[in-house]
């Protein structure tokens, strides 16, 4: 009886175990599989003795106890069933729908086609984040229906609600709000007034907002708002066209930050080096020294900002940038007949007050305030040894936070203290000028809501994979450079491409090499050109895709209609990434000095610039008198 009582006991015991276990067992899939490539699962908590994993039904593993990561890939569109067995019972279980690995891509090229057809954004963004929203539910009636649900409950609201999205609303609203002070107090006239003199012509005018642009080096978007506020009435001025501003704007932005050694990219980007190379024994060198290396063969920055001083300085254009510098010089208009976003209607809410004496210094100290606080904010929230150190683990968004609301301090502190504008009078600038930034806000939140889609959906992996068996040591950088410019035009992020190709471009570069026997000092240009080549692929599209964070917010600072931003850079950046894949990229691959293959795309470049712009507008280097 005493054994017949233990041997229940023991059978008792053993079956709770087994249902204990099974309820701690946890299997952890992507949102969505697509079919043909591999992606990560992860099973926590297998108890003792292991199990066995099965993907629909059929056996692809056997585990043991604790968590296990492992790469399955889905054989077929439908539904992905994973369970995990032990003795014919179930431990564990999870399932994810599946979809053809093309449907990735689908989402951002829809939004990218409809933006050019139909003229407007947020509509055509809309539309691709339902489709993204309706693969990741399944391609089904009913993933479908809450695909139409999940775009504003899941991907908008999780990009609204994101620390350092909200940072950068904040600081953009913050910077808004600053410039319909500045402009209601007469400080921004009184700028006019000063630079009017210095930058008499639109050549010059063009010259002095390239130069603003490569002297605010330490963040790109710091860069675009502070340079196309503040240079946007003097460029209306001197009947430069609106896009001609946003061109000069963005292409002195994100190159020059991501190039100089001492930027808010910085720390990001090492970080991401960083981890990358951490499970790699055969790499020694730092990420710093890595990145430091790899600026050489980051071509197509370098061209970009050359490109810029080569269109300023000629003073000639090709394609639709001719077409809208000839509207402007000749009938004044800076922006086309029915252009959006910032009609005129709008811009007149930017008016000076009547009666203010107009001085600089009610623009210059604000926007001094902001460009100093951003550098010492960098120093007191940054740790480290060395500058660089210091400013590359600064915490960028909550400067800019800082800056940005110091600046708005200074310049209502201004307002009062002379008494230009009453308290009332300043919180209806400060909010007309905040208003202002709404319409470029939305189009921000959208683009990140789509790239949160191309991330579950899994486009960049897929690209890789598309690629994977093309893969030739040599010819790698110029493959790295099109697979970051083709997930950046895609998902509009730049920082989000790196985040997602830079793990895994960094490994799959030195697998590589091994594989070809020429893992050592003499080929590490090949690892150097590729990490250039993410971040360079990252910026080029940044400067090509509609949906680009950047790109919007120059369209935003400058007051430009977005797509006639998109349609006059286009052709400008298209032609500079040409140049720096096919001049230098592609040779640099094969062994050829970057310091020979530089200066030969810059020849390159001007050269096919003479043969396609066209000459400069009669009246374009005509002074223009202050009124």
């Amino acid at each position: 009886m005493n054994l017949m009582f233990r041997l229940i006991t023991l059978i008792v015991l053993t079956l709770c175990s087994t249902w204990l276990a099974a309820g701690e067992v946890e299997i952890q899939t992507p949102r969505v599989f697509l079919t043909g490539v591999g992606a990560e699962v992860v099973i926590d908590n297998v108890p003792p003795g292991g199990g066995v994993l099965l993907l629909n039904g059929d056996e692809i593993a056997v585990l043991g106890p604790g968590s296990t990561a492992l790469d399955v890939t889905a054989r077929e569109s439908g539904a992905v069933s994973l369970q995990l067995t032990k003795a014919n019972s179930t431990l564990g279980e999870a399932s994810a729908p599946a979809v053809p690995g093309w449907v990735s891509v689908l989402p951002p090229l829809l939004a990218i086609l409809l933006s050019f057809i139909l003229r407007s954004v947020v509509p055509s963004l809309f539309a691709g984040l339902i489709i993204g929203a309706w693969a990741i539910n399944g391609l089904t009636f009913e993933g479908a229906v809450i695909g139409v649900f999940d775009t504003m409950t899941i991907y908008v609201l999780g990009a609204m609600v994101d620390p350092d999205h909200g940072a950068i609303m904040l600081f953009s609203l913050l910077i808004g709000g600053m410039v319909g002070v500045i402009s209601r107090n007469g400080g921004m006239i009184g700028v006019v007034n000063r630079v009017i003199p210095i930058a008499r012509t639109p050549k010059r005018g063009q010259a002095v907002i390239a130069s603003l642009g490569l002297a605010i080096f330490f963040d790109d978007y710091a860069n675009t708002m502070i340079v196309g506020n503040a240079t946007r009435p003097v460029s209306d001025h001197l009947k430069i066209s609106r896009e001609k501003l946003a061109y000069l704007v963005d292409s002195t932005a994100a190159p020059v930050a991501t190039i100089a050694v001492i930027t808010t990219w910085i720390g990001f980007q090492v970080g991401l080096i960083e981890e990358a190379v951490s499970s790699i024994d055969g790499i020694s060198e730092s990420a710093y020294a890595l990145f430091l290396n790899s600026i050489a063969y980051s071509f197509y920055p370098f061209l970009a900002i050359f490109f810029v001083y080569v269109i300023v300085l000629t003073g000639r254009d090709f394609g639709p940038m001719h077409k809208a510098e000839l509207r402007a010089r000749t009938t004044g208009a800076v922006m086309r007949s029915g252009a959006r976003q910032s009609d005129d209607k709008q811009m007149d809410d930017f008016y000076t007050k009547e009666g203010v004496q107009a001085r600089a210094m009610n623009a210059l100290i604000p926007i001094g305030c902001l460009v100093g606080g951003v550098i010492g904010g960098m120093y007191i929230s940054g740790e480290g040894d060395s500058l660089q150190e210091i400013v590359g683990s600064a915490d960028a968004y909550k400067v800019l936070i800082w800056a940005s609301l110091l600046s708005c301090m200074a310049a209502f502190a201004l307002s009062l203290g002379q008494r230009l504008l009453t308290l009332e009078e300043l919180m209806d600038a400060w909010v007309v000028g905040a208003r202002f930034m709404l319409t470029g806000l939305l189009l921000l939140v959208m683009a990140w809501a789509i790239a949160d889609v191309t991330n579950v959906l899994q486009t960049a992996p897929y690209l890789i994979s598309v690629l994977g068996d093309s893969l030739s040591p040599y010819s790698l950088p110029a493959i790295v450079f099109l697979l970051a410019a083709g997930a950046g035009f895609a998902s509009g992020s730049s920082w989000g491409v790196m985040a997602i190709l830079m793990p895994l471009v960094i490994p799959l570069c030195w697998a590589v090499l091994e594989s070809n026997g020429i893992a050592d000092a003499q080929h590490m240009h090949i690892l150097y050109s590729c990490i250039a080549c993410v971040l360079c692929g990252a910026v080029w599209s940044d400067h090509c895709s509609p949906i680009s964070d950047t790109t919007v917010l120059s369209s935003l600072a400058t007051g430009c209609d977005h797509m006639d931003h998109v349609a006059t850079q286009l052709p400008y950046a298209a032609l500079g990434g040409a140049v720096a894949l096919l001049v230098c990229t592609l040779p640099a691959g094969y062994g050829l000095p970057w310091w020979l293959l530089m200066p030969t795309a810059a020849v390159v470049l001007f050269s096919v610039h003479r043969f396609l712009a066209q000459d400069p507008v009669d009246v374009s280097d005509n002074p223009v008198v202050p009124q």
